[in-house]
């Protein structure tokens, strides 16, 4: 028996008793009332809430981790890069799935809800980025960290203001699990990513506080 929004499959005892029909729902309870929408016969009948099975979830997020609860169909497949919404005790939290655990020690990139043991994720929501600055001149290099939306898009060649920080994106290094790009690094003008797709970003220090290592 199938079930989408306001409308359920169902069979039908006055035009089809054997083979389900599309029905609109008219009121919901322990007995739910329905029409036909091939003859519009409205009837009761029992509608049987689809079972789920709850399986862990670690989440990763800014160094840290957790763990929560997600449930789902037995027969839902689930593959390494999808994203979905998590319901936890503080809030709700979309992460990428980054690794499938069917066994103990055993891994998959995609398995069905019933099969899988432990479901690890990243939160994307928002995210960390780590950008690795140089200045315009010499070889001294020094790292950062930026907060920003899991949708937030560096582009090559563009200059960024974050915080108390500016500077210009030369490259970005993409990560694993990321699709949709042309290659795992991106370093021509125009090339663009999400904050959560990326693992590192290489840029030219713009800073009015001109760093120096003396």
């Amino acid at each position: 028996m199938t079930e989408t929004a306001s409308r359920v499959g169902v069979v039908c005892p006055a035009c089809s008793p054997e083979i389900e029909t599309v029905h609109e729902v008219l009121a919901e309870g322990g007995q739910t009332t329905v029409r036909c929408t091939e003859c519009s016969h409205v009837h009761k009948t029992t509608i049987e809430a689809e079972r789920e099975i709850g399986r862990t979830v670690v989440v990763s997020q800014s160094g840290d981790s957790f763990t929560a609860t997600v449930d789902g169909p037995p027969d839902e497949r689930i593959q390494i890069g999808e994203e979905f919404v998590l319901d936890t005790d503080e809030a709700l939290v979309v992460v990428r799935i980054t690794d499938i655990q069917v066994g103990t020690e055993d891994r998959t990139d995609s398995a069905r809800m019933e099969d899988v043991e432990t479901i690890w994720t990243r939160a994307v929501d928002n995210v960390t980025v780590n950008v690795t600055l140089h200045p315009e001149s010499g070889d001294e290099t020094r790292g950062l960290s930026v907060k920003v939306p899991g949708d937030y898009e560096f582009e090559v060649g563009a200059t960024e203001e974050l915080g108390d920080e500016e500077f210009t994106v030369e490259g970005m290094h993409i990560r694993e699990n990321a699709v949709g790009y042309p290659a795992e690094k991106l370093d021509h003008p125009g090339d663009a990513a999400e904050a959560k797709d990326l693992k590192r970003v290489y840029a030219r220090d713009e800073s009015s506080s001109a760093w120096s290592a003396w």
